[in-house]
């Protein structure tokens, strides 16, 4: 989801690319006449001893880029053989982002492999590494790089005919202390001037220690005043006195199976002994998901018209005992805000496990969200067993380093060359049926995610695959079943993350045929779980360039009318008619929904709105809204917790749609007021910008769902430092509706920091809540996460040192911080201290297990 504008297309360099089915000995040079070859010890040596170094040295260059369009980055690569390599027959494999424009050192040769990938070799008549020699590759690439995440590990050593081995030096770290991965190869971001701006007129400036202490400081935190849970109830009418709840609850159900409550009952804390609970129907209706619970002298009562809103009733409650063993004699009346609350979890980029998405649900209804999108199958790898068509997990699921791929996909995103990594994988039919059935006992649906027609190069190569498996043994009706691909095509495009053949053919009824064997196949899956499949995602988005140079196309074209640059309309169209067949929603990305025909369109689709904030959202999402549509509100300035938590180039994740977004940001968010965010925030250049809503007046949003995109994220611990605590605050804006959102205008703007939809008033409204939300995350929510084994981000300290003195304090408070001077022992922070030199200081969790990351104030001497 990286709009074309950030990566923009390239022309290959410095020779022609190489074919993804190019043999290994095609693609690794054969060497001058007479060289010896490499052996394996060899190659192994070379795997532990050569030192790689990635060097961003300059952001913002304009000019002497190379080929493609505006601003690029000049970085470096090193290489130091302590043994030299020979001048031919060796190859070095890499993932790079951000595309390569130019090398400008002539001994060596940088070719683009396919998307990510790139292969480096010496250049005809080189003399190789000579022993010891540090060899240093000066390049342009395309865009910005601001991130020490952003280059990927795993570089890895080939050669034909040996075990591709991956270079020591370049595999990630996990400091012990703190859980998060370093990347040792990569040099320190430490000049600000050079790196931390996109372009010249950028205005971000990075989030040092001094800059959080002020942001800190802004807005002061109101330790007791907080909310009783998060998210917020409607409405809370507070007693006087508490019910003791530490010898436990003995729980009646009036109305409801106990199995639809099971996981809520057991995070309230059911024992069968202790203060009496009763969870029963309402006299009289609630809206769907709403509840109503009392708590006196003599128990507990909750109320609700359907099992979701009981167990959202016993979620508040568990959250209520959090605090301590007595909880507040109170009344609650609560709804929730919006019908869909989704969480949108990518494992396909890189595999996350069973485990994982069976703890995140755990978290998701603990906070009332009830939607997983679980995006199953992209360009980098498809994670689901689908009966009938093993090639998809067989080789779809893996990369490894098969130039061919007649084995695996090739390595992409660092996944280095085994195949066997934790990035690798898939779920089997079991697993996707517990997956389905945890998160229905938490009232949560699964909407599985394959996205189609492009970003399904795994699909794609999977099914080329099971082709050639099939031609060999003579069934040629079988080998074109499932085709994906057209031998003929020679379209020629460039993907959003730079794959050439990334997009199926969708003038092929073997595509066709494709899609609806997944479906039929998931939805059996469903059916199994206990759970009819209601919701398919197909993603839909971004497919530039395709099916220009397909006779099936070009045919198709004459034959329906419909222009070949317009098929992606078509196939959407086609398969969500399908899908309705079927009883299910077509669901997608308001980009490539918005390129079908409404009117021939289904009565029923969700549209996932994510056009850029400051880039046309408004009038996408009323405009698809007004169509009918249910219009699901995942803008990426806001909901892409794959951005980082805070400008600063050690915070993992990417920045093309936001250079930080934070817990406050996520709290401060309007998800009913899209353009009135023009009047508080700035621009991802952070500069003012203006915004009109100029789409359909009256249309309504149906929800919003935050997305995690895992390009980066190679780890289960990552998934949960990228999640937490921020998905809190997006459950906040999800659940209720603050007094304080404003409405905008019937005159639909233009807003912008000149006008004052949002009043003083309420600005000072939304901070006081601020204040009382970030007190509760810090004094209760995140023992509970501890409690839940849940890897949070540790915030960042902010710190200054003031004649001498340490100030120190936290976006959330009620985290230990603690300090030490010149490399000495750790010691508790509790307010301001003497401090002499440079000053290292950091957090720490909750229950004090783990360390956050540590940042240095004060002057060295």
């Amino acid at each position: 989801m990286i709009p074309s504008a950030v990566f923009p297309s390239q022309r290959h360099w410095p020779g022609r690319p190489l074919s993804a089915g190019l043999s290994l000995a095609l693609a690794l040079a054969a060497g001058s006449a007479g060289a010896a070859p490499l052996t394996q010890p060899e190659l192994d040596r070379a795997a532990r001893e050569l030192k790689v170094g990635f060097a961003v040295l300059e952001n913002g260059v304009t000019g002497d880029c190379g080929s493609g369009e505006g601003g690029c980055y000049r970085g470096e690569l090193s290489l130091t053989a302590p043994h030299g390599l020979p001048p031919d027959g060796w190859a070095l494999f890499f993932s790079h982002v951000e595309r390569m424009r130019r090398v400008d050192d002539p001994r060596f040769r940088v070719e683009h492999v396919n998307g990510d990938l790139y292969r480096l070799t010496p250049a005809p008549g080189s003399a190789g590494l000579k022993p010891g020699e540090t060899y240093r590759i000066g390049f342009r690439g395309g865009g910005s790089h601001l991130s020490a995440y952003y280059p990927m590990p795993n570089h890895y050593l080939a050669a034909e005919g040996l075990k591709a081995r991956v270079i020591e030096s370049t595999r990630p770290i996990v400091d012990p202390e703190t859980g998060l991965e370093g990347l040792p190869f990569v040099a320190p971001f430490v000049d600000e001037a050079k790196l931390e701006r996109r372009s010249p007129g950028d205005r971000t400036v990075w989030a040092t220690p001094a800059r959080t202490y002020a942001a800190n400081a802004a807005t002061p935190t109101a330790l007791g005043a907080g909310p009783p849970v998060i998210p917020s109830p409607r409405e809370v009418r507070a007693g006087t006195g508490a019910l003791d709840l530490s010898g436990g609850l003995v729980v009646r159900l009036e109305g409801f199976d106990r199995k639809d409550l099971a996981p809520a009952l057991a995070a309230a804390g059911e024992t069968g002994r202790g203060a009496p609970l009763v969870v029963r129907r309402a006299s009289k209706p609630l809206p769907l998901g709403g509840y109503g619970l009392a708590i006196d002298a003599e128990g507990v009562v909750i109320e609700a018209s359907d099992a979701e809103g009981a167990s959202n009733g016993l979620r508040t409650l568990a959250a209520l005992r959090a605090a301590g063993p007595t909880v507040p004699q109170l009344a609650i009346e609560d709804a929730p805000r919006f019908g869909f609350r989704g969480l949108h979890l990518d494992v396909a980029r890189n595999f996350h496990g069973k485990a994982l998405v069976l703890a995140v649900l755990e978290q998701m209804a603990a906070y009332k969200l009830n939607r997983l999108h679980l995006h199953l199958g992209d360009d980098e790898g498809w994670r689901l067993e689908i009966a009938g068509l093993p090639e998809l997990t067989e080789i779809g699921a893996r990369r490894c380093h098969d130039l061919a791929e007649d084995r695996c996909l090739l390595p992409q995103l660092g996944a280095g060359p085994d195949g066997d990594t934790p990035v690798d994988g898939f779920y089997s039919a079991a697993d996707y049926i517990e997956i389905v059935r945890a998160a229905a006992a938490r009232h949560i649906e699964v909407i599985p995610s394959f996205d189609m027609p492009g970003h399904s190069r795994a699909a794609i190569r999977a099914m080329d695959a099971r082709a050639r498996r099939l031609r060999a043994a003579g069934d040629e009706a079988g080998a074109a079943r499932y085709l994906l691909s057209e031998a003929a095509d020679r379209s020629v495009y460039d993907s959003i993350q730079h794959y050439r053949d990334n997009t199926i053919n969708v003038c092929q009824e073997s595509a066709y045929a494709f899609v609806a064997k997944v479906v039929d196949e998931v939805a059996a899956l469903h059916v199994r779980a206990g759970r009819p499949l209601k919701t398919y995602h197909i993603g839909a988005d971004e497919t530039p360039g395709a099916w220009i140079g397909s006779p099936a196309c070009a045919a198709l074209s004459k034959t329906t009318g419909v222009p070949v640059k317009k098929l992606g309309g078509y196939f959407i169209e086609r398969v969500s008619a399908r899908l309705a067949e079927r009883g299910i929603v077509a669901a997608g990305w308001s980009d490539g929904m918005g390129d079908a025909d409404a009117r021939k369109m289904p009565a029923a689709v969700q549209s996932n709105l994510w056009a850029p904030l400051f880039g046309g959202a408004t009038a996408v999402g009323r405009k698809q809204a007004g169509q009918g549509w249910r219009v699901v509100v995942s803008v990426p300035e806001a909901t892409y917790l794959d951005a980082p938590n805070a400008v600063d180039p050690y915070e993992r994740g990417y920045d093309w749609m936001s250079r930080f977004t934070d817990s406050r940001k996520l709290f401060d968010f309007m998800p009913e007021s899209l353009p009135v965010h023009a009047e508080i925030w700035t621009d991802l250049e952070n500069r003012p910008a203006t915004v009109t809503d100029n789409g359909g007046r009256g249309a309504r949003f149906d929800g919003v769902q935050a997305q995690l995109w895992s390009e980066t994220i190679r780890s289960d611990d990552q998934v949960e430092y990228m999640l937490f605590p921020r998905l809190l605050a997006f459950a906040e804006r999800a659940w209720r509706r603050a007094d304080w959102e404003p409405t905008p205008a019937s005159d639909g703007g233009p807003y912008g920091p000149q006008t004052q939809t949002f009043s003083a008033a309420a600005r000072v409204a939304r901070d006081r809540e601020w204040a009382g939300f970030a007190a509760r995350v810090g004094t209760v929510e995140l023992r509970r996460l501890d409690q839940a084994g849940i890897a949070y981000r540790i915030p960042i300290v902010g710190a200054v040192v003031e004649s001498g003195v340490l100030k120190a304090n936290l976006e959330v408070p009620g985290l230990p911080i603690e300090y030490r001077v010149a490399g000495g022992g750790w010691v508790p922070y509790a307010g301001p201290a003497p401090v002499e030199g440079a000053v290292e200081i950091r957090a720490r969790s909750a229950d004090g297990r783990r360390a956050g990351r540590t940042v240095t104030v004060g002057e060295r001497r």
